[in-house]
């Protein structure tokens, strides 16, 4: 007799204005991955927007919200997941009706998790984490109330309690959360594809170094479209802008509006055709999952040709910049599963062990794993070893 599937895992991430991008669009993606239903709602009922629920978080991201954390009152949930930011963190700590849900789950035995600054902001501040041991961000691990145990961690579980310290972590916060949800080996099946790794810090492979040039403030575009990787996008977005880059977002659909992979509604600043148009960029990255459309194609060229950087990442390496012609004579990386593509096609070197390679002005990165690598490397090129060091500590990743 056939078993009946598993009761489908329910998650509720608020976010507000001030989240933190990465902590929550990590979670998210991760989560949804592990076949949870994930919920998004907006803390503060967020910005009608041509009939979206819009919250602007950190560094001028947009998204799309399911609903408000009102109208989730009544609802069970299998997870509640708050991410940080500021001052993300202390609004979520304000609001009302977040607290109320997260007490009745923590009253239940059920499982709730923060990261950064919300531990002590939120969760600290409402007293659910009274007896427990608990990581956060360094600059707010002083915020704890004296009944919790500061643990200086990157992820900290503690019976239904899990905590995480920032932005590079939350990778490990989030499969943390599917651990406890599913168990380890959906953890081994999520990790593995995604070239996972805890460590710390950043490096890159580079041949044919040169300087990339940009007068002033670098001006980057990364495209979008229905169907690209939000979590390699957000986290390029977010370390980018971190770095005071002018970074346009630019949908490649009919509307601003596009729909990540893993189901992420995020909101484009402009159209594609109106970047294109208006601007010209030091830097073009384009996301997995970004199809290769014309007029993107046109505009990758005409920077190859005025010898100005552009790159990929994970499946768009090999589905956009390699049958164009924008990676001849170059060494480049791709997901595993698009590698072996490259190298039969001929059109570059692949190098299948390297997380990032930069070759002149190309550089690429294998999976969403190694977004935040590629992210980093990058500010390096634009903007000097300095300013990329100071991005990773902000994040974590060092």
């Amino acid at each position: 007799m056939v078993s009946p599937p598993a009761p489908v895992k329910k998650v509720l991430v608020p976010i507000t204005a001030g989240t933190e991008p990465v902590e929550a669009c990590v979670p998210i993606d991760v989560l949804r991955r592990a076949g949870a239903d994930v919920t998004v709602a907006a803390a503060d009922g967020g910005d009608a927007d041509d009939g979206l629920l819009v919250v602007e978080v950190m560094y001028g991201v947009k998204i799309v919200a399911d609903t408000t954390v009102a109208d989730c009152a009544d609802a069970s949930y299998d997870l509640v997941a708050l991410p940080g930011g500021v001052p993300g963190a202390a609004n979520l700590g304000g609001c009302a009706a977040l607290e109320s849900i997260v007490r009745r789950q923590a009253l239940r035995g059920g499982l709730y998790a923060a990261i950064c600054a919300a531990p002590p902001l939120a969760l600290g501040r409402w007293g659910l984490l009274n007896g427990v041991k608990a990581t956060a961000h360094p600059a707010f691990v002083e915020g704890f109330p004296a009944e919790v145990t500061a643990v200086d961690a990157t992820v900290v579980v503690d019976g239904k309690v899990v905590t995480g310290s920032g932005p590079a972590p939350a990778m490990e916060f989030a499969l943390a959360l599917v651990e406890q949800l599913y168990g380890k080996d959906k953890v081994d099946q999520i990790a593995k594809p995604m070239l996972v790794r805890y460590e710390p810090g950043y490096t890159f492979k580079e041949h044919n170094p040169i300087q990339w040039q940009c007068s002033g403030t670098p001006k980057v575009l990364i495209p979008l479209a229905n169907g690209s990787e939000e979590m390699e996008a957000i986290t390029i977005v977010d370390a980018l802008r971190r770095a005071n880059a002018d970074v346009v977002v630019a949908s490649a659909e009919d509307g601003v509006e596009v729909v990540g992979r893993y189901g992420m509604r995020i909101v484009a600043d402009v159209l594609l055709d109106a970047a294109a148009a208006d601007q010209q960029f030091d830097l073009i990255v384009v996301p997995g999952g970004m199809p290769g459309a014309e007029k993107l194609v046109a505009l990758l060229k005409k920077q190859a040709a005025a010898n100005k950087p552009y790159g990929a990442i994970g499946a768009a390496t090999a589905q956009v910049l390699e049958p164009h012609g924008l990676l001849k004579g170059k060494k480049a990386t791709a997901c595993a599963s698009m590698a072996a593509g490259l190298l039969a096609d001929g059109g570059c070197e692949c190098e299948e062990d390297s997380r990032v390679v930069v070759d002149g002005n190309v550089i690429t990165s294998r999976s969403t794993g190694t977004a935040m690598e590629f992210a980093v490397a990058a500010v390096e090129k634009l903007m000097g070893r300095e300013a990329a060091r100071e991005v990773a500590e902000g994040l974590l990743f060092v």
